[in-house]
């Protein structure tokens, strides 16, 4: 059981809980949970499922297995995680616009795929790009500033703008600059589309009957794979002409200069750009989505918001080392990882059983069994959290942070599949948010926010929030 530092308890529990789909009770029909799932799945969980830490039997996918138990999330996903695959629905709305990149990928091509990658997310290579954050955080900030006092903006696209710019300038080396704009609009087509679950492929139906989303998908893919095949050519030209420069490669680098050390093969094309499209996608959308929340949620605790610019005022200029520092900018983070457990930029992880599996005593997993782990409900799950529904980033402060379970809290997954970017997307973030809130001071505007999940948890109708400077203010 997580709680906040008994001292900050009164001071930090704010008067409205953060908008979110209201359980009920009553269990829904084949029908209803169809029409949910399709329009938004945050709305499927029933009471039961925030109170029981495992929930089993048939349903519409056969029989399945709801986790919220640690030690069952640990043996599924770390000890017997060989066991388990991602389940054939996600690769269904996942594939066709990422193709076979690291989110997608099984086996050889997966393992593959993630030893090429990981040198470029070590500790000492997200510190190394640290520094070159702040340009585009500092550049939003200026922009945001130069707006007429209190516009009401989508915070949304803001946040969207500025890690991708972070991404163009850190892992692309600016191939991809300027594409902020298109490359967002396709992925929320795409999200919205293809990232719908439909109910022909909960009903099984053969992969040639026509779905509605997949056909308004096509417009979003093919952006996809036009840009990234001229990425890959631009960069393949530089390549031809000049050595890549000293120093560590970048993400298109290192995916063309690949090598399985046991056969010498290099990635194939296709799997060069899906693995592009994977990390432009995944890279910028995630982040950008916890950004949203956080400022949203700031928004509706001021004495937190009071708190946390006090902390970034005090920082003093270098951000990027105060963001890697063990002891620097704790709040901000916080604030981060309260708004990834309330509002988990990816809310549902899920796999299909191989063989049959006893989990610790806890339960019995049948083959074929479809084994879901919501971050989401594991989060606001009443067994694990104090409050679990109220904005409380104390939780996550030094001291109560090492209480929490380590599979109570999964915003970046866990186990072999565990996100490759975590610690890069965290930097990142608190690198974003502490230079907004240095600046400037966010106010929402409008009606309180609906999460909806499409395969991100994304806010309804963006976030429209009135961006004021804290020098006009004070």
């Amino acid at each position: 059981m997580t709680a906040p530092n008994a001292a900050n308890t009164a001071r930090t529990v704010h008067g409205r809980r953060p908008p979110a789909p209201v359980p009920g009770d009553r269990e829904l029909s084949r029908l209803e949970l169809l029409l949910r799932l399709r329009q938004n799945p945050l709305t499927i969980w029933r009471q039961r499922h925030f109170r029981e830490p495992i929930v089993a039997g048939e349903g519409i996918f056969g029989y399945g297995v709801v986790l919220s138990d640690p030690v069952a999330i640990r043996h599924v996903l770390v000890e017997n995680a060989a066991n388990y695959r991602k389940d054939d629905l996600q690769r269904t709305i996942l594939a066709p616009g990422l193709g076979e990149g690291l989110l997608t990928a099984e086996g050889e091509a997966w393992k593959r795929a993630r030893r090429t990658l990981a040198p470029l997310f070590t500790p000492r290579a997200v510190a190394a790009l640290a520094r070159r954050m702040l340009g585009p955080a500092e550049a939003t900030a200026q922009r945001m500033a130069r707006r007429r006092p209190g516009r009401v903006v989508d915070i949304a696209q803001d946040m969207t703008r500025v890690t991708y710019d972070i991404l163009a300038e850190t892992m692309f080396s600016n191939a991809i600059a300027g594409g902020a704009d298109a490359f967002g609009k396709a992925l929320t087509r795409y999200f919205e589309t293809q990232g719908k679950i439909d109910p022909l492929d909960i009903l099984g139906a053969p992969a040639w009957v026509p779905r509605l989303g997949r056909w308004m998908a096509r417009p979003a893919i093919s952006f996809f794979e036009t840009q990234v095949a001229a990425i890959i050519a631009e960069r393949q030209a530089l390549r031809r002409h000049s050595p890549p420069p000293d120093g560590a490669p970048d993400l298109l680098d290192a995916l063309l200069a690949a090598r399985d050390p046991e056969t010498g093969t290099g990635l194939s094309e296709a799997e060069i750009g899906a693995n592009i499209i994977t990390f432009i996608g995944a890279g910028h959308e995630t982040t950008a989505n916890a950004l949203t929340w956080s400022l949203f949620l700031l928004s509706q605790a001021p004495e937190t918001q009071e708190a946390l610019e006090a902390e970034v005022d005090a920082t003093g200029d270098d951000l990027a080392a105060a963001a890697l520092s063990g002891s620097g900018l704790t709040l901000t983070r916080a604030v981060i990882e309260e708004a990834m457990r309330l509002y988990p930029p990816v809310p549902s992880l899920s796999r299909t059983a191989l063989a049959d599996d006893a989990v610790g005593g806890r339960c019995f997993i049948p083959k074929g069994a479809l084994v879901v782990i919501s971050p989401y409900l594991l989060h606001r799950h009443k067994t694990l959290w104090r409050e679990p529904d109220r904005f409380h980033p104390e939780r996550f402060m030094p001291g109560a942070r090492e209480t929490i379970e380590r599979y109570a809290y999964l915003p970046f997954g866990a186990g072999p599949r565990v996100c490759i970017g975590q610690q890069f997307a965290m930097v990142e973030a608190s690198i974003v948010l502490a230079t907004l809130v240095r600046t400037l001071r966010f106010e929402h505007a409008g009606e309180p926010p609906t999460p909806v999940h499409h395969v991100t948890l994304r806010p309804r109708h963006g976030m429209p929030m009135r961006v004021t400077s804290r020098k006009g203010i004070e």
